[in-house]
């Protein structure tokens, strides 16, 4: 076994949510948290959903959102924690630690959870006291087991939906939120549910995605789900293999336990690096693999029927009409997933203002969110609320298509500064670069490091973080070196039937060079694209030697530099 299994072997990771309490109660630094629990500790302490901080002393606090539904005062008491306990310390700033965000701000992230930095480990029990009283945890937020469980943001309130899949969510959360059985897998378990025809729960990049389909059994019309598995980003890219079976919606917590019970039996816990789900489909293949999860399952599972979904839509930015007559949900754009605490609290008051009773606060997986049920009346003041300016439904294509890691302001893996850049460049490349008119959102995706938290293999325009040295030795950056940030530029990704991960299309390109880059692709796209083509189409029918010699057109040192130590 490797080293994280021999941690979690020496104590059950479940474990260490009580030990937070002593620790919090002692007010132990992290030194004292190591000497008395050794260095394994850090691993355990993901099941609490803490990750350590690169500020020795601070842990980023992930919390699970099962479907990205939160109800208005869920929402609420998540931007009050933040708020106050979410805090700089002086040494590092203080309300000034971030020139853009300042402190006690939150992260709306890729799988639908909210991360807060600055969180102390005596503050844990404060934050874990007022989530109880909302129904909200932070458990098995990170670590090997089941992570949240995704689904559509707009799911019970879109006419494209097949049927509402958030009770198979709830149900499928549950189950697994801490069951110690299943709580100590290979590696991480990422599973998305969804009823909707789009697809926007992205099935097709998780361990398990059960997606809506019917089938005729013993004359009698059913909806329930297929299963696509094995799908993953990272290191090893993977789109998800189809089984061939049908899984009712009450059969669909049995289904989901006989994969983890296939995942834990036979998966990797030897070499880290190949200890993913879908390594394991890889090798026994689609067909084997499922004949071990039927053979694991305590159900029958009758063979497929009608796949029903018909794209992929990871968008809701906007007002939309729900199904229900004279009633709209708002998608709002929030710029790589980050606002105040203060501000996501005030989004909560506003649903509850503006709302129905059933009014809800959803979180998406491009980072952005969702009011519901708001009346055709309420609309604009909605609209007119203070938040909204800042987070607006009707953004320009960069800014609504912009997704971004945490980076290295907190991430001890990133490189590069993500999340100010993310921000920065999106609204600079809204100002300087028309985009034509049919094309709603770039999707444009920045990883601090090679791990694809921001999900850059299926965006329009991928980065990846990388350390770049110039090879023009006259130029230097502000330190006077020739050392600077830079990222590994792809081209066309996307997601639905014409799924294909971005081509890696050039290498160690130095970051002030990427918008004027930029610049030159979006240039020779409108004069060439045809009617209606998207950027993604566009980029995959043009030979990537053109492609950078397109980009390297532009007035930057675009391909003149090389990741450092290479």
């Amino acid at each position: 076994m490797n080293t994280t299994e021999q941690y979690k072997q020496n104590k059950h990771p479940l474990d260490v949510i009580d030990d937070v309490y002593d620790y919090a109660d002692e007010e132990l630094s992290f030194e004292e948290i190591e000497e008395r629990a050794g260095g394994g500790e850090w691993e355990r302490l993901k099941w609490a959903g803490m990750y350590a901080q690169k500020q020795e002393g601070y842990f980023m606090i992930r919390t699970k959102v099962p479907g990205g539904k939160l109800t208005p005062e869920q929402a609420e008491v998540i931007g009050e924690v933040t708020d106050d306990l979410a805090v700089a310390p002086e040494e590092y700033g203080g309300e000034e630690q971030n020139e853009l965000w300042g402190d006690a701000y939150l992260d709306i992230t890729t799988r639908q959870d909210i991360q807060k930095h600055w969180i102390r480990v005596e503050d844990v029990p404060e934050m874990w006291d007022r989530y109880d009283e909302v129904g909200l945890t932070t458990v098995q937020g990170c670590g090997d087991s089941a992570r949240n469980v995704l689904g559509c943001p707009a799911a019970g309130l879109d006419d494209h939906e097949c049927f509402n899949a958030q009770p198979v969510i709830e149900a499928v959360s549950d189950f697994f939120t801490e069951n110690r059985e299943y709580a100590n897998l290979p590696r991480k378990f990422k599973i998305t549910i969804t009823g909707c025809a789009h697809d926007c729960a992205q099935s097709q990049i998780n361990d398990v995605g059960l997606v809506p389909a019917k089938k005729e059994i013993d004359g009698e019309h059913l909806y329930g789900f297929h299963a696509r598995v094995g799908g993953g980003l990272s290191d090893g890219p993977r789109m998800g293999s189809e089984l061939d079976a049908f899984i009712k919606p009450e059969d669909a917590v049995e289904f989901c336990r006989a994969v983890a019970q296939t995942f834990k039996e036979i998966g990797d816990r030897n070499n880290r690096g190949v200890c993913r789900m879908r390594y394991l489909v890889e090798q026994l293949g689609p067909e084997k693999f499922e004949e071990a999860v039927r053979d694991r399952c305590t159900i029958d599972l009758p063979t497929g029927g009608e796949n029903l979904t018909v794209g992929y839509q990871g968008d809701h930015v906007g007002v939309h009409d729900q199904k229900q007559d004279g009633l709209n949900y708002v998608g709002f754009n929030v710029i790589a997933g980050r606002m105040g605490g203060d501000e996501f609290a005030a989004a909560a008051r506003a649903a509850e203002k503006y709302g129905t009773e059933d009014a809800s606060v959803r979180l998406a997986t491009d980072q952005n969110f969702l009011i519901t049920h708001i009346p055709d009346e309420n609309v604009d003041g909605l609209l007119a609320e203070p938040f909204a300016q800042e987070y607006s439904p009707d953004p320009g294509p960069f800014s609504r298509g912009a997704v971004g890691c945490t980076g290295n302001e907190f991430c001890n893996y990133a490189i590069i500064e993500t999340k100010k850049r993310t921000k920065r460049w999106a609204r600079e490349l809204d100002e300087r670069i028309d985009v034509p008119d049919d094309i709603g959102a770039i999707r444009m995706h920045m990883s601090g490091c090679s791990a694809s938290c921001a999900q850059p293999q299926i965006a329009d325009i991928g980065f990846r973080g990388e350390t770049v040295k110039l090879e023009d030795e006259n130029s230097t950056n502000a330190e006077g070196d020739n050392i600077v940030e830079g990222m590994d530029f792809g081209l066309g990704g996307s997601l639905g039937a014409d799924n294909e991960f971005l081509d890696w299309v050039e290498s160690a390109v130095p970051a002030d060079s990427v918008i004027p880059a930029l610049e030159q692709l979006f240039e020779a796209y409108s004069a060439d694209r045809a009617d209606g083509e998207k950027f993604y189409e566009w980029c995959r029918g043009v030979d990537n030697e053109r492609l950078r010699t397109i980009m390297q057109g532009a007035d930057a040192p675009v391909a003149r530099g090389v990741a450092h130590g290479d």
